[in-house]
């Protein structure tokens, strides 16, 4: 359905009508869809060779093609979502300064990739929900300062307890 410059799609508002807007927030939902669920996976997975680094990996390039699709309707629509870039921004130098402390061979290099993997974790979940949680079932209820918050206030004990607890990051 659409109204007043606003598509609505399975509840959700969509604040455009232009196709190519609405063709470019469909293919970053699917790709944002494919990032939460591989970053999730990596973080459970035993973290050896196999599953952990596949994970890993697509977690990172979907991310950074994200990060392109952010770009591109936060362009198309700056005054409004110019801090959702900033974030986008910070979520991939995180993730791209996790993943090269894990191939390179610096002193603490598996902790600064837990620190870093997880702070772009946060940082896209916490777009998502600056984003979209006023849209959100609970999320809703909430103020929206809560949205810029809770990400880090759940994840970072989270990547603390890891990096104390996890016998790789221990040694």
């Amino acid at each position: 359905m659409m109204s007043n410059d606003v598509t609505t799609i399975a509840g959700l508002e969509i604040p455009s009508t232009d196709p190519l807007f609405l063709s470019v927030v469909a293919f970053h939902v699917v790709v944002g869809l494919v990032c939460v669920v591989a970053g999730a996976l990596a973080m459970v997975s035993p973290k050896a060779a196999g599953r952990h680094p596949r994970f890993g990996t697509i977690y990172f390039w979907s991310l950074s093609i994200m990060f392109v699709t952010a770009s591109l309707l936060s362009l198309m629509r700056w005054t409004q979502d110019y801090h959702l870039f900033a974030l986008g921004a910070l979520a991939v130098a995180a993730a791209s300064l996790g993943r090269a402390a894990r191939r390179g061979v610096w002193p603490g290099g598996l902790r600064l990739h837990i620190v870093a993997m997880g702070s772009s974790y946060i940082l896209l979940l916490t777009a998502f929900y600056v984003d979209n949680g006023r849209s959100l079932p609970l999320w809703k209820e909430l103020p929206a300062w809560t949205y810029w918050t809770l990400p880090a206030a759940v994840g970072a004990p989270i990547i603390i307890w890891v990096l104390f607890r996890h016998p790789l990051a221990r040694r």
